[in-house]
């Protein structure tokens, strides 16, 4: 055996230098219990073998693969028309439940303001309940969020307004509420229409053009 005079570790025979600190090895005995713990030191390790995936890992992350990759965009085709189309029905639903409100509130303008006869605008209808009284201008009838004109991805509107002179002051007898798609085809697709008769009807464009009857649902 051969011993490094510098680390004191011991190599075999073959060995002519430290591979610690590269001195060159001296000539020394085997001592009786054999070789010590760290003769080893230096030696040429069996190669470690490598750890083999199982197969049913390689499958499961192909699965996943699959998964993300084709699955989820054809799930995703699916599913964002079918949400849009249920958006819209939702937002047609609501417009059509804000015109019927409307219409009461005309009612309820013309029963409180018989001089005035119909509201022809929405803030007429409108109004801060903490600003004071209700009065012809701002009679509190309806939301905050509908006299906006805007509600439920639709545009609401009083217009085309018929009146008559009566003592000097305009009575208004006759009104038009048109309720249209902030984006037709996304936020709705058909366009409504009413008047003092109370009927609605609608336009399959999305428009004002309303001459369809709306169906009884």
């Amino acid at each position: 055996m051969k011993r490094c005079p510098v680390c004191n570790a011991v190599y075999p025979h073959n060995h002519a230098f430290c591979k610690a600190d590269g001195t060159a090895l001296v000539e020394t005995q085997d001592v009786a219990a054999g070789i010590p713990q760290d003769a080893t030191q230096g030696w040429p390790q069996p190669p470690v073998a490598k750890r083999r995936v199982p197969v049913f890992v390689w499958v499961l992350v192909g699965v996943a693969v699959f998964f993300i990759v084709v699955i989820v965009p054809i799930l995703a085709l699916i599913a964002i028309p079918t949400l849009v189309s249920v958006k819209k029905q939702a937002n047609e639903l609501g417009a059509k439940k804000s015109i019927l409100a409307i219409q009461q509130a005309e009612l309820m303008y013309s029963t409180n303001y018989p001089s005035y006869g119909y509201a022809c605008s929405l803030r007429a209808l409108g109004g801060d309940p903490n600003a004071g009284s209700p009065s012809a201008d701002a009679a509190q009838l309806l939301p905050n969020d509908l006299t906006s004109g805007f509600k439920d991805g639709y545009i609401f509107t009083i217009s085309n307004c018929t009146s008559v002179s009566q003592n000097g002051t305009e009575r208004v007898t006759g009104y038009q509420i048109t309720a249209v798609p902030e984006t037709p085809g996304k936020t709705g697709s058909r366009g409504f229409c009413s008047d003092a008769d109370g009927a609605i009807k609608y336009d399959p464009t999305g428009g004002t053009q309303c001459v369809q009857p709306l169906e009884s649902r």
